[in-house]
């Protein structure tokens, strides 16, 4: 089979992927139209003469051939918050300067659109498979993956699977992901009114703002500061007080050092300005814990291993006002290190600011040797078409393949010398680059549903 087959799908492919794109599937906050992507993923699916099914309300599958190995390519539909800052529509699919942009086109919905053809074309060709081919969607993999836990209560798990949510060549190890919550039981603050920013958990915020009950001395040493710091800085004057703006850079969570953190930036500035009992408990934590590190040494947590380098942690949300106060973060922690001993010094240097400390999710390392089966299977399409060796490597990012039970690993659809902005303003991936993919795709499922 000729890989560039797929490659005369491509301009039905990208209307297809517009019209998926515009629908805003941000779970959490639209949960209407995360349902509406996955019915309009699978009515797709029917028109192409392929078998849907929805599972649950968070999941559906698409099933080519029968019999055999259950052979799965898992994909999600439910994208991060569009966030500020875009040069096109974040909510439709641009075509500029030999790019493709908007908002899932690298994550995770460009793929999604990518496998449903390569399982439409292997029917149109009339190719002969010996296992079952089977698409897996869901709508909430950026809010905890409670799609496929609870996909795979009523599924089984496929024999073997891949899930094109990374970059190329194959991820055979993934670091464990700790989301944590830290609260105050009430805002004790005694200048501090507000502060909010991020959206997303599991994004580096690029929009933080703070209320301030301040005298003018106060507002002229903050301007002060501000221009002596990193950060980008606006002040208003409002009636509830002064409001300083804080602009920074989005970034994905796994890689939090290629953004730049809003509210981080924010409450330095501020604790520079104040004294603990003025700013409060929480924003006093944030400062001298993690202030706008990403590596954890103020937690007392920097820490690395030879197979997937080292811990990150991304302030993700703040929140603020009136008598609540909580801050969510997104630790991403070695492979050979243990999640509960992760926990317990956060826990420890958090409990001794008076804080309490909540598990929000802790998704375990994945950890698959190089030279398995599917790997090798993996490999052998990546060569075929781009005729290189895949590079095998290890992430900080979370992918379904972790919900596979070993027999799953995150391979493409990004490249990594191709910056796709990533849970950032302008996500975009190299045109070309989306066309490779769809040839890598295509080879890849060719050979899981006729492998012997």
């Amino acid at each position: 089979m000729q890989f560039d087959k797929i490659l005369d799908y491509t301009d039905e492919l990208l209307a297809d992927l517009d019209a998926l794109m515009r629908i805003e599937s941000v779970d959490g906050e639209n949960n209407e139209a995360c349902q509406q992507a996955l019915d309009f993923m699978l009515s797709r699916a029917k028109d192409f003469g392929l078998a849907p099914e929805r599972v649950t309300d968070k999941s559906g599958q698409v099933d080519l051939g029968s019999g055999g190995k259950v052979c799965g390519v898992l994909s999600h539909l439910d994208v991060v918050p569009a966030g500020n800052h875009w040069s096109v529509p974040p909510f439709a699919l641009t075509e500029r300067d030999g790019r493709l942009y908007g908002r899932g086109i690298a994550d995770d919905k460009g793929a999604s659109m990518v496998l449903l053809y390569c399982m439409r074309a292997l029917k149109e060709l009339g190719v002969e498979g010996k296992n079952t081919l089977r698409a897996i969607y869901g709508i909430a993999e950026e809010t905890g993956m409670t799609d496929m836990k609870g996909y795979f209560e009523k599924k089984p798990l496929p024999d073997l699977a891949f899930t094109p949510d990374s970059d190329y060549g194959i991820c055979h190890a993934e670091k464990g992901i700790l989301h944590i919550e830290v609260s105050t039981p009430t805002n004790e603050a005694t200048i501090l009114s507000q502060l909010h920013a991020g959206k997303a958990i599991n994004a580096v915020p690029d929009l933080a703002y703070v209320l301030l009950d301040s005298s003018d001395y106060d507002e002229q040493r903050l301007m002060r500061l501000a221009d002596a710091s990193p950060g980008s800085f606006e002040f208003n004057y409002t009636i509830d007080g002064l409001m300083i703006i804080s602009r920074g850079k989005a970034a994905h969570a796994c890689e939090p050092e290629k953004g730049f953190n809003a509210a981080a930036a924010l409450i330095d500035l501020i604790a520079n300005a104040y004294e603990v009992h003025e700013i409060g408990a929480l924003s006093s934590f944030i400062d001298y814990a993690v202030n706008c590190e990403t590596n954890g040494r103020s937690l007392g947590l920097k820490m690395s291993d030879a197979v997937s380098g080292g811990l990150t942690v991304n302030l993700g949300v703040v929140h603020i006002e009136d008598n609540v106060a909580w801050a969510r973060f997104d630790i991403r922690y070695p492979v050979t290190v243990s999640g509960e001993y992760v926990l317990r010094q956060f826990r420890a240097v958090a409990e001794r600011s008076g804080l309490t400390v909540k598990v929000l999710g802790d998704e375990k390392p994945l950890y698959i040797e190089k030279d398995s089966p599917l790997i090798r299977l993996l490999s052998g399409a990546y060569s075929t078409v781009t005729g290189e060796d895949a590079p095998i490597y290890t992430t900080g990012g979370g992918t379904y393949a972790r919900q596979l039970g070993g027999r799953g690993v995150a391979f493409g659809p990004n490249f990594p010398d191709d910056d796709v902005h990533m849970h950032d303003a302008d996500e975009s991936v190299d045109k070309q680059n989306f066309l490779r993919h769809m040839q890598i795709c295509f080879e890849a499922m060719y050979r899981l549903y006729t492998m012997e």
